[in-house]
C-alpha cells in the first residue's frame, strides 16, 4: 500500500468511515436502469432503507428532485435528527455520459468531488434503487438507498431490491431501515 492509500484510508476511518461500508477491492459495475427518464424520476421520494453513511444520521428522510436544466437535476434532501431539528442539503445531480443517463454524479459542495448516484432500478411510480461506489486505492466505499414514492414500500418489493444489491456483492444485512412513522416524522411537515 502506498502512502496516499494509507493516508486516504486513515482519513476515511477518522471521518467516521467505520459507519460506511469500506471494503477491499474494486467497485462492482452493476447494470443500471435501461432507458432512464429523468423527467419521470422528478418529485418526492421517501427513504426506506440505506447503507450507513457518515453524512446522514437522521430519520424521516426525503429527497426532492427537480429539473434545473437538460441533464441537471436539483436535489433537496431532508432528515429529522435525534434532537428534533431538521437537517437539509441542497445539491445537483448531473448525467456523466449521455449514453448512460442512469449514471449520475451528485454534488452538495464545490469543495468536495461529486459522488456516483446510479439508478439501478426504478418503476418511477413506487420505488427506486440507488447505488454508488467510490474507490480509494485498494479499498472502496459503497452507498445505497431504497426509496419509495410513499413512506412505506411492500416487503416483497424491498426484498426484490435487496436481491439486486446482493447479486453485486453488497452486504444487504447492513442496510438500515429508515423510520417513516407519520407521528414521529410530523416535524418534517411543518
Amino acid at each position: 500500500m502506498n502512502a496516499v492509500q494509507i493516508l486516504t484510508l486513515t482519513m476515511l476511518l477518522a471521518a467516521g468511515g467505520s459507519d460506511q461500508l469500506l471494503r477491499s477491492g474494486k467497485c462492482p459495475n452493476p447494470a443500471v436502469q435501461a432507458n432512464f427518464d429523468a423527467a419521470r424520476y422528478l418529485g418526492r421520494w421517501f427513504e426506506i432503507r440505506k447503507l450507513p453513511t457518515t453524512f446522514q444520521k437522521g430519520q424521516c428522510a426525503t429527497a426532492d428532485y427537480s429539473l434545473k436544466s437538460p441533464g441537471v437535476v436539483g436535489v433537496f434532501n431532508r432528515e429529522l435528527l435525534d434532537n428534533g431539528t431538521i437537517s437539509s442539503a441542497v445539491g445537483t445531480a448531473k448525467v456523466k455520459d449521455p449514453a448512460e443517463p442512469a449514471k449520475l454524479e451528485v454534488s452538495f459542495s464545490d469543495d468536495v468531488p461529486p459522488g456516483p448516484y446510479w439508478v439501478l432500478s426504478t418503476d418511477y411510480d413506487s420505488y427506486t434503487l440507488i447505488y454508488g461506489c467510490t474507490e480509494y486505492g485498494l479499498f472502496h466505499v459503497e452507498l445505497s438507498w431504497i426509496l419509495s414514492r410513499k413512506p412505506t414500500l411492500p416487503n416483497e418489493t424491498t426484498e426484490d431490491l435487496l436481491s439486486i444489491l446482493s447479486s453485486i456483492g453488497v452486504s444487504v444485512d447492513k442496510m438500515a431501515a429508515t423510520v417513516q412513522d407519520e407521528t414521529y416524522c410530523s416535524p418534517m411537515n411543518q
